[in-house]
């Protein structure tokens, strides 16, 4: 990782170190209905009859801190659901229902509930149902206007309709949906560069909006679409673009002895990611191995249905030979 992604305070491989050791802890917990291993974009639990269910747990990072200084809590949650939901998704499962954990330094009523308004709509977005939740109160903890939110969502899949590595295959299509712009990852970098000195409220030319307008633009929530076409028979794998950028998650769909290939400017990379690289003197595999960089969701379709795929999105590379991904 970059220098300047180290100098924002985040250490990625501290947490590839921590995930690793999470993974022992949580192998010394195994039931024999667990059908999957620590690392996917979701975990998978067989209920029978050839049933799974698919769940992911997330929160927001440091983009709370956006919304905490401009008082705007009411989209965040939308990027709290787009974060677990289309992480289940990624499975094949159906979202069925999500739990939302809100801690606070201070209880203020209306402020709790703007929070939660946003996790109902992201809700409604993702088509699953707000079952419950938690509030915490941490006084002398956080301060009183400091919140955090975390997120846990389920899902369904029949065994045989289950998605990942093992479907992809040499000559498949890569197709991509679109991102909104950042969605919720890489803010702690974001925040150092672009909040030196400029005001959120102050309209950025590049942009063509103030820096909150852009850097609280919720996440896409692409689970309805990414389940049609799955139910069209299109899908062999998806790659939900989070943390770690394309390079990281796009690796996480691919079988031994293949690789994916993106052919740049082939889709939309909105004017922030250039911003950014401009700002923070960012490589181009900083950008690619920390953002989208314009793609939520990446998928591996047969060629046979490439053109009926890229009605919902681009096709932006391949699968071939190989290992790892290549940007060309």
């Amino acid at each position: 990782m970059s220098d300047a992604y180290r100098a924002a305070g985040v250490d990625t491989e501290a947490a590839a170190k921590a995930v690793s050791l999470i993974a022992d802890l949580a192998a010394g917990t195994h039931r024999p209905e667990v059908a999957d291993v620590v690392g996917g974009f979701a975990g998978l639990f067989s209920i029978g009859q050839g049933r799974l269910l698919a769940a992911a747990t997330d929160g927001v990072g440091t983009k709370l801190e956006i919304a905490r200084a401009t008082g705007r809590r009411t989209t965040v949650g939308i990027d709290l659901v787009a974060m677990c939901a289309d992480d289940v998704v990624c499975t094949g499962a159906e979202p069925l229902f999500f739990l939302d954990y809100v801690a606070v330094g201070r209880v203020v009523p209306e402020h709790v509930a703007e929070l939660v308004e946003g996790v109902a709509e992201g809700c409604r977005r993702a088509g699953c149902a707000l079952l419950g939740g938690e509030t915490a109160e941490h006084p002398g903890v956080m301060p009183d206007d400091q919140f955090d939110l975390a997120g846990f969502c389920v899902g369904l899949v029949d065994e045989a309709n289950i998605l990942g590595p093992a479907g992809v295959r040499e000559g498949d299509v890569l197709v991509g949906l679109a991102s909104s712009g950042l969605h919720a990852n890489g803010y702690s970098l974001v925040r150092r560069v672009l909040l030196d000195g400029r005001s959120l409220d102050e309209p950025v030319p590049e942009l063509g909006r103030s820096l909150a307008d852009e850097l609280l633009e919720p996440c896409a929530i692409h689970a309805p679409a990414l389940l049609r076409m799955h139910r069209a028979g299109l899908l062999h794998a998806a790659a939900h673009i989070t943390g770690g950028g394309i390079v990281e998650n796009l690796a996480r769909v691919l079988p031994e002895g293949l690789g994916a290939t993106l052919d740049r400017g082939t889709w939309v990379e909105q004017p922030i990611f250039g911003l950014l690289q401009r700002e923070a003197a960012l490589t181009d595999e900083d950008l690619f191995g920390t953002f989208n960089m314009g793609l939520g969701m990446i998928l591996a379709v047969a060629p046979e249905h490439a053109e009926t795929a890229s009605a919902h999105g681009p096709i932006v590379g391949r699968i071939e030979p190989g290992a790892g991904v290549t940007i060309g």
